[in-house]
């Protein structure tokens, strides 16, 4: 039985300017805009004695949402409460005796994570709370005075107006706190990929759609998240330095939306939203034991995003499934500015997305083990998150699904792949197995392979494919976007590298050359990427419906995460879409399916929707450490070698993916089994504070 089939569906179009805010929030921050003092006592209405101190960490949405509505918590009183979580948790993370462009070191037990970039505070009230002026809302706008463009604070104080006169919230999303990656445009605070360009103006003149629609159901926007710059992998970039994982700061926090990962983690934000090209949604979520929701490609907007990419996904990071999927709700449905939503009219459910996320047991649901995910051969690294997710198949199987298993060394997909993929990548096949074509007519060859699947060859697998080629995607995306943006400076991705700084050390990807990789395509070509979707989306669907499986499971990542100062920069590496080329052909040159980091990426690339959910912890890692003896990489650096195991104590995570648009499907699955286990766990270096004494405001705490 597929749920899916049952999920009736809803057509959402919102084809209104992407800068335009509430207007009620718009209206009521006017009064106090330009104030730049923390408008704790400005809510009317709110009662004049301090409410019950409210509790911050872990806090959810209905957590704050109650607080408020009890009149135990204020909006202006949350935005204290996460600024002071900030100021105490989002300081340097590592040593950089040259500057934050220079080469770093890691330090142990570090205390700090470096996540957010940008807060959303007019100068005063930064200076109040005493973050340096790298963290302001502008680098390009000193005075920062503009009264259309409210801050946190204004914000916030407009929220707690409306629901004192009202007693009812904005939105669904009233008082929840978001750090958004800074590859989005935001039309009051600095958008720059994490680069270090010298733009004319740092800001966007609009915001991107789905901030639009988070403003609009109530949310404020706090931060921008540090990433890896122009989303390219490895965890820093030249504006906002190196950013850390607060389960191990000396470990990366995985993938290039790192910095909304580890803010989610660290209680500095309710929730984030991240970008997921590769990995960068389930990556930072599996790194920092949280949820992460990298949905069906086509289901929420990229409109007002730096270097979009045919393969980009838009999706939230929260500390449970059921806040992600309230942030899936608002963010999802058609957008004209982003054609690829078209598919999905008529796809999403009546219902909202939380609704799914309240299950309790997974009666009548099939479940496939993606045993090609879990294979011995991927070696000792990968053991342990492979032993951690077999165990939980037991949890799944206890809540009442049906657990589809072929074991250790099987393959879920075993000999289904091998009717289709000759037809469906004929060109790609022949150059993978010009055996089978030599000396022969290619079209007398496919159909005797179609006669006899048998004769494909063996070693055939889902690892065997790898992401496409879109030549000269990244170059192409980042033009365009700069000629929307229109900033005077700042006007094609060659300026991006004549005028900016950029950080240098060699443990860590060369951006500059990357975007250098990106300005010497001539030609653009999507075609093989395209093809590639096509195929594996038939593929993967006809072998999902011979089984008749609603989801697939795995680990989100084959291996925990490296060390910052590992060779490759903490996993880090030059991705197609920023660079140049991309992967290449069809087949995968290495171990097929892994992005940077270990996780999984190949069939979210494809278009299947997929979440993590914390599923454990690790007790060891094998690191990998520059080895003398070994011969030098293709670009010149040290060869490698696998050393360990250590201890550690790492988040794994489960991943859970589905046909495109089930995404009901995977919320109750991941819903189900996430009240089952409750391995969610705060990370022991980032606790509670005690209230700041700084500021002068009454009810400005923690």
């Amino acid at each position: 039985m597929h749920r899916s089939n049952r999920v009736t569906t809803r057509s959402r179009v919102d084809s209104s300017p992407r800068r335009v805010l509430p207007l009620l929030v718009l209206a009521l921050t006017c009064a106090s805009c330009g104030s730049s003092t923390p408008p704790s006592t400005m809510a009317a209405g709110m009662p004049a004695t301090a409410p019950p101190k409210f509790g911050i960490l872990e806090a959810r949405i209905d957590d704050i949402q109650a607080a408020i509505k009890g009149h135990a918590l204020t909006t202006t009183r949350l935005v204290d409460a996460y600024l002071a979580r900030i100021k105490a948790y989002n300081g340097a993370c590592v040593q950089e005796p040259k500057g934050i462009l220079g080469r770093i070191e890691t330090i142990p037990n570090a205390g700090q994570i470096n996540a957010l970039s940008t807060l959303n505070l007019r100068p005063v009230a930064r200076e109040r709370w005493g973050f340096d002026a790298r963290k302001a809302r502008s680098m390009t706008d000193s005075v920062d005075a503009d009264p259309a463009m409210p801050d946190a604070y204004d914000v916030a104080a407009a929220l707690d107006k409306h629901f004192a006169d009202t007693g009812e919230p904005v939105g669904p999303l009233h008082g929840v706190v978001i750090a958004v990656k800074d590859q989005y445009d935001t039309y009051d605070m600095r958008t720059t990929s994490g680069g270090d360009a010298f733009w004319a103006n740092d800001r966007p003149p609009d915001d991107a759609t789905f901030v639009k629609r988070l403003r609009q159901a109530g949310a404020i926007i706090l931060a921008k998240s540090n990433l890896a710059e122009y989303a390219s992998g490895g965890p820093r970039s030249a504006f906002g330095g190196t950013f850390c994982n607060p389960y191990d700061t000396e470990r990366s926090p995985n993938a290039s939306s790192a910095g909304s990962g580890t803010a989610v983690a660290a209680n500095l934000v309710t929730c984030a939203i991240a970008e997921e090209t590769s990995s960068s949604i389930r990556g930072p979520a599996v790194a920092n034991d949280a949820v992460g929701i990298a949905p069906t490609q086509e289901l929420v907007s990229r409109a007002g995003m730096i270097g979009a990419g045919l393969n980009t996904r838009v999706g939230p990071i929260c500390r449970s499934v059921e806040d992600a999927a309230r942030v899936l709700t608002v963010i999802a449905g058609y957008d004209p500015k982003d054609e690829m939503t078209a598919f999905g009219v008529g796809r999403l459910p009546t219902e909202r997305y939380e609704s799914f996320a309240t299950a309790k047991r997974l009666d009548g649901l099939r479940i496939g083990v993606l045993r090609e995910y879990m294979d011995p051969s991927l070696g000792p690294a990968a053991a342990e998150s492979t032993a951690i997710v077999e165990r939980e198949l037991d949890k799944l199987r206890a809540l009442g699904a049906e657990v589809v298993d072929p074991g250790s060394g099987g393959r879920l997909f075993g000999s289904c792949l091998a009717p289709y993929a000759p037809m469906l990548l004929n060109a790609e096949f022949a150059a993978h197995y010009p055996r089978l074509m030599e000396g022969r007519d290619e079209i007398a060859a496919f159909v005797d392979l179609a006669a006899d699947p048998t004769k494909v060859p063996d070693d055939l697998t889902l690892r065997s494919f790898g992401n496409a080629r879109f030549d000269g995607e990244g170059k192409y995306m980042m033009n365009r976007y700069l000629r929307e943006r229109g900033d005077a400076n700042i006007k094609t991705n060659a300026d991006l590298i004549a005028k900016a700084n950029f950080y240098d050390d060699d443990r860590f990807p060369d951006r500059k050359a990357a975007r250098q990789q990106a300005e010497d395509q001539k030609k653009l070509d999507s075609a093989g990427r395209l093809r590639v979707r096509f195929a594996m989306q038939q593929m993967v669907l006809q072998c999902m419906q011979l089984q008749n499986l609603d989801a697939l499971t795995y680990p989100t990542s084959a291996t925990p995460v490296p060390r910052l100062d590992a060779p490759g920069g903490g996993g880090g590496r030059a991705r197609g879409g920023a660079g140049g080329p991309g992967a290449g052909g069809a087949f995968a040159s290495t171990t097929g399916g892994a992005g940077g980091g270990g996780v999984w990426t190949f069939l979210g690339q494809q278009g299947f929707p997929a979440i993590t959910v914390p599923a454990g912890f690790t007790t060891e890692v094998y690191d990998r450490v520059v080895d003398a003896s070994a011969p030098k990489t293709e670009d010149g650096r040290p060869g490698t070698k696998l050393a360990g195991p250590t201890p550690a104590r790492l988040p794994v995570g489960i991943d859970f993916l589905a046909r495109p648009f089930a995404e009901p499907v995977l919320l109750e699955i991941a819903s189900a089994y996430e009240a089952a286990t409750h391995h969610r766990t705060q990370p022991p270096g980032f606790g509670a504070i005690e209230a700041p004494h700084a500021l002068d405001t009454p009810a400005s705490g923690g």
